[in-house]
């Protein structure tokens, strides 16, 4: 199978067969199905899918769109897709009616399959996707909740797609941070055995410094109270690996895991950086001036050279920071996808003008930006840490509303958006919470499946008709095709709007149909099979989030 064709059995996915076939049967051109744009009408009146392919191939057919679109709908199988019919609109617009029976079908492979309904067959692409990746100087906070919980389901919807994912986790043990680190542990050290010593303007403050300085002086007494270069290596070591302890736990509570820990230490032992100096020089990629080196970047698209050595013979962070990207181009990916921090923006151009320097396709590399977080209440910005000041942590804004809720806030949004997190509403325990909503939804589906024991679900649910019924159907056959999107686009928000969808069509569904009435027992059996499949679709669709499904509530 050709990389990035993966096989689906939604609705629109056969619509899109059909429309390649039949521009293939009406002019004999060959268009693939995964480039026909197939889109759900936000009216009822305009059918359950659109395409707008007529007004695409204008130009290239040198025909008037609607013309096309009536060759289009002469051409279709619609039998074999189960198209009930087609109408075209405007300009060109093709509007299909599917056939009722052919979301049926959709909802009986839900039945069949279980909770691997909608996931891709491999599809040969190997993606690294790197998040979180905060340095080892202490807790995690907001904006390390926000990306650690798009990366962890980002790297979920694609494996669900088909891909083949590396979660990867960059430590920056190296550099002025853990040297400062280093130096604050070993002050606390020092003056839990009584001695005068100094933190420092740049130093750690946290609480959590002071209480490991008072372990390692019960531990180890006065073993290392002096000051030289090997003891201060002692406490960096014991500061990355204290600190590297907490990020792991908060994440592991906070449902994030990671295949690889990459460490720019491990980069410098082992001569990378310096091979990457060497082969930008031997190439002719930088130069020397003013005492310090240079990478020609605006070469590459870049606004200004970049400093890679300064006066002083210190390294500045590209240049680390280079020759771990390039290490993941040797370990033949073919997505290489990094979540950065808004203060990262201006850094993307030169990243990847080192890459094509060093004889990478940059075209591999995705940068995708977090934009700022904010706590609010009542509307009003809040801090919530007395300990830390203005830094609230992940572990406690999971004590404050939940894990669920905190990965669910913080996913519901595009990622390039600000992102005000209200405190108030995550804490609700009514269907003004989202997720809360999306949860309690699923608990009903468990409620009504316990309340029917007795009763065997149907295999099939051909011959539901209730408009309420259909439109359920119709979302739950989208789901392979969101998956996919998400998973392509890497919006992780699409699904968070497909979960609400589903679950605000299934209360719809709820309220407008009896789905257990002992006087019509194959009814019954046909609605209670179509609430177990809307069950395991909204299961599987919360679990690519990150977020339970509770079966009370």
């Amino acid at each position: 199978m050709d990389k990035g064709v993966t096989r689906m059995e939604s609705a629109d996915t056969k619509l899109k067969s059909a429309v390649s076939e039949a521009l293939k049967r009406a002019f004999d051109l060959d268009k693939p199905a995964e480039e026909i744009v197939i889109e759900t009408p936000r009216s009822k009146e305009h059918g359950d899918f659109a395409a707008n392919t007529a007004m695409q191939l204008a130009k290239v057919l040198h025909r008037n769109p609607r013309q096309i679109a009536e060759k289009i709908a002469e051409a279709l199988d619609r039998e074999t897709y189960g198209i009930q019919s087609v109408e075209i609109a405007g300009p060109g617009f093709l509007n299909f009616t599917m056939a009722r029976d052919s979301f049926a079908a959709a909802v009986n492979q839900i039945l069949r399959k279980g909770p691997e309904y909608g996931t891709g067959e491999p599809n040969g692409i190997k993606a690294n996707l790197e998040y979180v990746s905060a340095n080892p100087t202490g807790s995690l906070h907001l904006g390390h909740a926000r990306g650690a919980a798009w990366g962890d389901s980002v790297s979920r919807i694609m494996k669900k797609a088909g891909y083949d994912v590396t979660r990867e986790y960059y430590v920056n043990d190296a550099g002025n941070q853990i040297a400062n680190l280093a130096r604050s542990l070993q002050a606390r050290y020092l003056q839990a055995l009584g001695q005068e010593a100094e933190i420092g303007e740049d130093g750690y403050l946290g609480e959590d410094i002071r209480i490991k300085g008072k372990e390692l002086a019960d531990e180890y007494g006065d073993a290392y109270i002096e000051e030289t270069p090997e003891n201060l290596d002692f406490f960096r070591k014991e500061g990355i690996t204290f600190e590297l302890d907490k990020i792991r736990r908060d994440l592991d509570d906070y449902r994030v895991g990671f295949d690889v820990w990459s460490s720019e230490q491990s980069i410098r032992n082992a001569g990378l950086v310096d091979q990457v100096l060497d082969r930008l020089k031997e190439d002719g990629e930088s130069y020397e001036s003013e005492g310090a080196t240079w990478f020609a970047s605006t070469k590459y698209g870049d606004d200004k050279d970049r400093v890679l050595r300064k006066q002083d013979g210190s390294l500045t962070y590209l240049v680390p920071d280079l020759a771990y990207h390039d290490t993941k181009y040797s370990r033949e990916y073919d997505e290489i996808i990094d979540f950065f921090g808004a203060d990262h923006h201006g850094y993307i151009t030169r990243l990847k003008a080192g890459m094509q320097a060093l004889g990478n396709d940059p075209e591999k590399l995705h940068v995708d930006i977090i934009q700022m977080v904010r706590l609010v209440n009542d509307g009003e910005e809040m801090k919530m840490s007395k300990r830390l000041g203005n830094a609230t942590t992940i572990r406690e804004l999971c004590e404050r509303v939940g894990v669920d809720a905190a990965r669910y806030f913080f996913v519901q949004r595009a990622l390039d958006s600000h992102l005000d997190f209200d405190m108030e509403l995550a804490a609700k325990k009514s269907n003004e919470n989202p997720v809360y909503y999306a949860q309690y939804a699923h608990a009903r589906m468990c409620s009504i499946a316990r309340g029917a024991a007795d009763l065997q679900p149907a295999e099939d649910v051909t011959g539901l008709s209730h408009e309420k019924e259909l439109a359920l159907m119709k979302v739950l056959a989208e789901f392979p095709r969101v998956v996919q999107d998400a998973a392509r686009t890497r919006q992780v928000h699409k699904m968070v709007h497909y979960i609400q969808n589903l679950a605000s069509h299934f209360h719809s569904f709820y309220n407008a149909c009896k789905v257990i009435d002992r006087s019509d027992p194959e009814l019954s059996a046909r609605r209670l099979a179509l609430v177990n499949a809307t069950r395991i679709v909204l299961a599987e669709a919360l679990n690519l989030i990150g977020v339970n499904a509770p079966e009370v509530m």
